[in-house]
């Protein structure tokens, strides 16, 4: 069983939203909120695995809520939810910022309910609802209109030779198999190294992987291919 919290200030979409979840089978509702103070509260005390978040909300926005809450479950050494943020336009301007934040990914306010329950499962099973094409197209926007947060990028320093070519493949857009059959090695490898990159750096989701691989200048907007 999924569980979903549902995070909309209209009343009217968050109930929407909550009822169809409620009536999909593999679900269960544990909280709907209304601004970002309440998302915090409730995925405190009900543990989410999948957060629903509107993106513009009154007081604590989606993206602060979002940073509070990895900040706060990664402090306390808890798993952090995944967080699917709700969305008006697909290249909004709190994309970049959303996926710097530890948002798994992105769901317009008007796709159809079989792709909406789709992606919860997908973010529930720890992947990333776009595909990396997609959400590389998101990052190349920003980075080529020079919107990209300011700021160092993350130490590569801890990591190995074969880490950092691996998150440099998959700030490319490679999925696990195509990276193993890239470098030639077991897909459990490639998870391996990912997870250990990801620890060492701070990272949550392969969404900020693909970020820092930015950032850090593995990856030039434009050049994904292998």
């Amino acid at each position: 069983m999924i569980k979903v919290l549902v995070a909309d200030d209209q009343i009217l979409v968050r109930a929407g939203l909550a009822a169809l979840l409620r009536a999909a089978p593999g679900l269960e509702v544990v909280g709907e909120a209304e601004d970002g103070e309440q998302v915090l509260a409730i995925a405190a005390e009900q543990d989410p695995d999948v957060i629903l978040m509107d993106i513009r909300m009154p007081g604590i926005g989606g993206i602060a809520a979002t940073e509070q809450l990895v900040a706060a479950r990664e402090a306390a050494g808890r798993q952090t939810p995944r967080v699917l943020i709700l969305t008006t336009f697909d290249l909004d301007d709190y994309v970049y910022a959303a996926l710097k934040a530890g948002a798994s990914g992105f769901v317009l306010k008007d796709t159809s309910p079989e792709r909406l329950l789709a992606a919860i499962t997908v973010v529930a099973n720890g992947d990333m609802l776009f595909s990396p094409q997609i959400s590389l197209r998101l990052i190349e926007a920003y980075t080529l209109r020079g919107e990209a947060p300011g700021g160092p990028p993350k130490d590569l320093a801890a990591l190995t030779a074969r880490e950092i070519e691996v998150l440099r493949l998959v700030g490319k857009g490679m999925t696990n198999p195509e990276i193993a059959e890239h470098l030639v090695v077991g897909e459990t490898t490639v998870k391996t190294h990912l997870n250990r990159t990801m620890t060492k750096l701070g990272l949550s989701t392969r969404a900020q992987a693909v970020v820092v691989a930015y950032e850090a200048g593995l990856v030039v907007p434009g050049g994904r291919g292998a």
